[in-house]
């Protein structure tokens, strides 16, 4: 007698039966459905999940790439010594040949361009408000190259005009209650140099452009202002703070470090933006972990379900278990057979999950607009997580071990029942029928 093949027709029959179940095995509907349902929840709420922290962190880089540059060259301080006095004097570095410095970098094979830059701190006030700002002085060319400044989605203004004034961040313009057209006082604590000293500069600018880079903490603090501008201002006749550089793959930049130093010269430094946010990102990256972690103790809670179910439905099923057993069912095509049933739950709870975490993860933005209204603006606040929206980017890479490991775990928690129904023994399955 031929032995049929594993996972025949008939095998599926008789688990969809199974799983079908008539009102006097209602227990056993209920357990289906409660495992089901529990399955769905659980890969729902996972994809959707990580589909968030992934847009998350998506969002912050683009902020940080969008309105920074990748990696910045520098001039480390100097000591100076006084032959007269032996006091020690520390003063920042800077490059004099900023421009031939500039050009050699934009030369290394994966340098997109580059920018000098002069920064520095000043005091805006208008209408009787004041604010504390970050200075720095580019060239209108360099301003135009980044893309999260000149957004005109997010911005306003002239940019034609930018030699003309100065580019200010939303939140600026915001407390200080300006607009285009307006004028603000900057005042910088190293102005003019007099006879009895440094005192205070106080310049009066106009307001040409209104920027915002999609995060809080830039738009609150950040004033561009043009570099021929800025050098005389900051008294930087000459000179300029560091040399910003863009490269082709700023995920990659720590491989731009040693060409960049070497090209720089004696004395030059780097900092790159994964120095700068690098540990927040390694907060994020270990956060999904432990969020994976978390949602996955989750699914295997509703993957449980399924061996309750199944050793319900093998209690019930115990004389048709001993039937088959004797028409020459064999023990493998048992455990299929209850294998199957407990395989149905989940692969249809998997993809219920799926349907419903894509479709939460593509709304997310949408649900979070609507619970803003509904709390006055307290479900997201700007100020605390930096960036301004909360979006979702939907990964394949995500929603396969989402799917993975539900089906994975639904599998595995049905061996047990399933081998159970088929180590039954047929004579004591029938002996009180």
């Amino acid at each position: 007698m031929a032995t049929p093949r594993p996972f025949s027709r008939f095998e599926f029959l008789i688990a969809w039966r199974y799983l079908r179940a008539r009102r006097a095995e209602g227990g056993v509907s209920v357990m289906t459905w409660i495992s089901l349902i529990g399955i769905a929840l659980g890969v729902m709420a996972l994809i959707a999940t990580l589909a968030v922290r992934a847009g998350f962190r998506a969002e912050f880089v683009d902020t940080i790439l969008g309105a920074n540059a990748h990696t910045t060259v520098y001039m480390a301080p100097q000591r100076i010594e006084n032959e007269f006095t032996d006091d020690v004097y520390v003063v920042p570095g800077r490059f004099s040949d900023y421009e031939e410095i500039a050009a050699r970098l934009a030369e290394v094979p994966g340098v997109t361009r580059t920018a000098a830059v002069v920064k520095g701190q000043v005091m805006a006030s208008a209408n009787d408000a004041s604010n504390v700002a970050e200075v720095f002085g580019i060239s209108r060319a360099d301003l135009e190259a980044m893309p999260r400044i000149v957004d005109p989605a997010t911005s306003y203004g002239e940019l034609d005009r930018f030699d003309e004034g100065i580019a200010i961040g939303a939140g600026i313009a915001r407390e200080l209650g300006v607009g285009v057209g307006d004028r603000i006082r900057l005042i910088a604590p190293e102005g003019a140099r007099t006879a009895f000293g440094v005192t205070p500069r106080v310049n009066a600018y106009e307001v040409t452009y209104v920027f915002s880079a999609g995060r809080y903490d830039i738009d609150r603090t950040r004033i561009y202002m043009p570099l021929a501008e800025a050098q005389s201002y900051f008294n930087r006749e000459g000179v300029v703070d560091e040399i910003e550089v863009f490269v082709t793959d700023p995920e990659r930049v720590d491989e731009w470090s040693f060409p960049l130093l070497a090209v720089a010269g004696e004395g030059a430094q780097v900092w790159n933006w994964r120095d700068a946010s690098g540990s927040f990102l390694a907060a994020l990256d270990m956060e999904d972990d432990v969020m994976f972690v978390i949602l996955s103790v989750l699914v295997l809670i509703a993957s449980m379900n399924i061996t309750s179910g199944l050793i319900m439905l093998v209690k019930n099923k115990g004389r048709d278990i001993g039937i088959l057993r004797t028409m020459g069912l064999t023990e493998g095509s048992v455990l299929r057979v209850f294998f199957l049933c407990g395989a149905f739950t989940g692969i249809i709870g998997t993809l219920a999950g799926v349907f419903l975490g894509v479709l939460l993860a593509l709304n997310v933005e949408n649900i979070m607009a609507a619970l803003n209204a509904l709390t006055g603006g307290g479900a997201w606040q700007p100020e605390v997580r930096g960036i301004y929206r909360l979006p979702a980017e939907l990964r394949a890479y995500d929603i396969l071990r989402a799917v993975g490991l539900s089906l994975a775990l639904s599998f595995i928690v049905t061996i047990f029942p399933a081998r159970r129904a088929a180590r039954m023994n047929p004579v004591e399955a029938l002996r009180y029928e």
